[in-house]
């Protein structure tokens, strides 16, 4: 997820962060930075435990190579000089793989394709992007969802594109039979249809947009952990936690179960 959709971040870097000391940290402790609300990616409970996808993914990958996290909580664009400083050791927070970030970061392989997606109730006859021709397209305004369906609206002729002030409110009218279909961030919709049943994501809609564990440059542990995601795609675990926090299986061929090369600067 790029910074610029992050809504409630814009003043948090001014602000600081809130973190433990930059001093050593046990051998055996990979040190985690994590923005606390974040669902279903990660979230800080009321006991002050951290849950989601990524710390899921975190702690397993640390389990494999014999080591505990040690998660904090931080505002988003923090995490870049906590990582940078060595004051933590790796970043969850949905952060997309760019090459501008590489110049002063390392990347695990990517774990998560962050792509739109089209949604529609079960028994829609819309299955894909072509089926949206003559239909009603639900957005949430001014999200790339938004500027998605406004550019090709004319060209795959969609009947209406209409905007809502919030997700909550596009899928309900999408349950209600109001709009069609919904255009939106895979990651949102799955969580949602979690607990909202009748609407599934029928077809995605390709963002190059990725995400892996950031960790300081050229960091010691960066192959190990690499490895330990190889591990959890060949046997398995990395598409179990997929099911447990979206309700659906990685789609074949996705980075969720596809080993693939560090990305390089």
């Amino acid at each position: 997820m790029n910074f610029t959709r992050r809504n409630l971040l814009v003043f948090a870097a001014a602000i600081g962060i809130a973190a433990g000391p930059a001093s050593a940290y046990a051998e055996d402790v990979l040190n985690v930075g994590s923005y606390p609300n974040n669902p279903p990616f990660e979230y800080k409970t009321e006991s002050g435990s951290f849950e989601g996808f990524e710390v899921d993914i975190v702690n397993e990958a640390a389990k494999r190579i014999g080591m505990s996290t040690n998660i904090a909580a931080y505002d988003f664009q923090p995490l870049f000089a906590a990582t940078s400083s060595g004051r933590i050791d790796a970043a969850i927070s949905s952060i997309t793989i760019t090459k501008e970030r590489l110049k002063s970061q390392s990347f695990t392989q990517p774990y998560y394709d962050a792509d739109m997606g089209v949604a529609t109730k079960t028994d829609s006859d819309i299955k894909t992007v072509s089926d949206l021709k003559g239909k009603i397209v639900g957005v949430l305004s001014g999200s790339t969802g938004d500027t998605w369906a406004k550019q090709h609206q004319a060209s795959d002729g969609f009947a209406d594109v209409k905007g809502y002030n919030t997700q909550q409110e596009v899928l309900l009218d999408l349950a209600a039979g109001r709009v069609d279909a919904v255009v939106s961030d895979v990651p949102g919709m799955q969580y949602a249809f979690t607990k909202m049943k009748g609407l599934e994501v029928r077809d995605h809609i390709k963002t190059g947009e990725q995400y892996g564990l950031m960790l300081t440059k050229d960091h010691p542990l960066l192959e190990k952990l690499n490895n330990a995601l190889t591990e959890m795609k060949k046997d398995g675990t990395m598409d179990s936690i997929h099911q447990k926090w979206f309700g659906t299986k990685a789609l074949e061929g996705s980075s969720t179960v596809t080993e693939s090369a560090m990305p390089k600067a």
